[in-house]
């Protein structure tokens, strides 16, 4: 069997899907997308395309050593989302020629369902009560929210305040047996950082996430997880088994890699495994589309210290009515009961794409960003 093309298609609402084909019909899908950069990951996969044309796609982990190291520069967003695509497509594949979920063919699953958390609140959270509510009538038992939009250096406490005050209503419409994670996004300084998670000690957070910026350096992760008893999470924004252990010698609870930017499923099993070895559990980030989610849950499926999992149904960046199932010939994968998925039967990632769908949405792609934010002085703010 050879790999006999590539095919990439950008489609609504921000997602970029790879199609992988070979000589013998089987073919496999992946989704290396870097969100607002959709394009970038484009171009480097259909670069880094030219080391797999022609190769067996059963090779899995030679392939990933070859496109991740085949380049004196490596690492990064950009390359290892595209790394992560083709690295799904050929799992993808593998699981087709063997008749098996990927999971089975990772040492089988350690569990028989998936915990699934739900976004509320939005990028500037707002109505979150009503929104928790909603989230816990459709059956789910977590949520995660933002604390806060743009936010100082240093916060007045009309902002520290109106930040514990959301997590208050959250925790309120949750009730105890509930979880509620909380999102900084970075937007907060060390010094902030270290003040709210303390504050936010009596909701009880499942985890507070990217409390720091990820290239913040000084030991002021290491501090902020001091800083309080809540349980620290960061991994967005991080790609690799060496960008991840920095985080684990700052003694984080909870490693979020993404499967489509930190490497593809062989690349999150190591992070998995390397979490273990530090008490980690990890909570894989996932706010993209069907195969990013898919290729999330054959890890879930497959990992001992798997916590819960990321899901984007709903989420406040779908728009034109393109959700997470729209694009799979069988939303059934995808049903949620009690908060929770079932395990994936289907041979490789367990969905069938539905490709009509996919050309078609192609035709009109997107051009996806995320805002620009300021300060009220007119300086730059993160978003």
């Amino acid at each position: 069997m050879k790999i006999t093309g590539i095919e990439t298609f950008l489609v609504p609402p921000r997602w970029l899907f790879l199609k992988v084909s070979t000589d013998e019909g089987v073919s496999g899908w992946g989704e290396p997308v870097v969100e607002g950069r959709a394009e970038s990951v484009r171009a480097a996969v259909h670069e880094l395309a030219e080391l797999v044309i022609g190769q067996d796609p059963l090779r899995i982990e030679d392939h990933w050593q070859v496109l991740r190291r085949a380049g004196f520069y490596r690492g990064g967003p950009v390359l290892s989302s595209a790394l992560a695509g083709f690295d799904h497509a050929l799992w993808d594949i593998t699981g087709k020629v063997r008749g098996a979920p990927v999971h089975e063919l990772l040492g089988g699953p350690v569990r028989d369902r998936v915990r699934v958390y739900s976004w509320v609140g939005g990028d500037r959270p707002s109505n979150v009560g009503e929104a928790v509510t909603r989230q816990v009538e459709a059956g789910f038992t977590a949520v995660k929210m933002n604390v806060a939009g743009p936010m100082n250096a240093i916060a007045s406490p009309a902002e520290a305040d109106a930040a514990l005050g959301r997590a208050r209503e959250a925790r309120a419409a949750l009730g105890p047996h509930r979880d509620l994670a909380i999102d900084f996004h970075g937007r907060v300084s060390p010094a902030m950082a270290r003040r709210l998670v303390r504050m936010l000690e009596e909701v009880q957070p499942m985890f507070v996430e990217e409390p720091v910026l990820p290239e913040i350096q000084g030991g002021a992760l290491a501090a902020v997880v001091a800083a309080s008893t809540v349980p620290i999470a960061v991994g967005e924004r991080l790609y690799s088994r060496w960008d991840v252990k920095p985080a684990l010698d700052a003694g984080v609870a909870v490693l979020q890699p993404d499967p489509s930017h930190a490497g593809g499923i062989s690349e999150l099993r190591r992070i998995g495994a390397l979490a273990e070895v530090y008490g980690a559990s990890i909570a894989p980030h996932c706010p993209l589309g069907p195969i990013s989610l898919a290729a999330s849950l054959q890890i879930a499926f497959a990992t001992p210290n798997f916590l819960i999992q990321e899901q984007s149904l709903g989420m406040h960046y779908h728009g034109g009515g393109t959700e997470l199932v729209h694009y799979l010939a069988d939303p059934g994968p995808f049903e949620f009961f009690d908060g929770h998925l079932r395990r994936p039967t289907g041979h490789g990632l367990g969905i069938e794409i539905d490709e009509k769908a996919v050309r078609a949405a192609a035709e009109t792609g997107h051009r996806w960003r995320n805002p620009v934010w300021r300060h009220e002085d007119g300086s730059l703010a993160e978003w």
